[in-house]
């Protein structure tokens, strides 16, 4: 790698205010704002609007969508023929 053209590399803490998780890990990111870890060192801390803590899809709250009642539905409006026209 060539010197001096990469961000720097180092901890960082990323905070999803809305379930009130954290986490750290190391990132390029970088932030005014500052956070004591459990571990003693203070690092730099990242809100962030959605995580894996409040993702749908990684909580189970996904909404599931019902393709086949949308089908029906079609069916029962257009009738079978006009799934033949295109």
């Amino acid at each position: 790698m060539k010197p001096r053209i990469h961000p720097d590399y180092r901890p960082v803490v990323f905070r999803d205010r809305s379930a009130g998780y954290v986490f750290l890990t190391r990132s390029t990111a970088t932030s005014e704002r500052s956070i004591e870890w459990p571990d003693g060192n203070t690092y730099p801390v990242i809100d962030v609007n959605v995580s894996s803590a409040s993702h749908p899809f990684y909580t189970g709250r996904a909404r599931v969508v019902d393709t086949a009642g949308r089908v029906e539905r079609f069916r029962r409006r257009y009738g079978p023929a006009a799934e033949g026209r295109r």
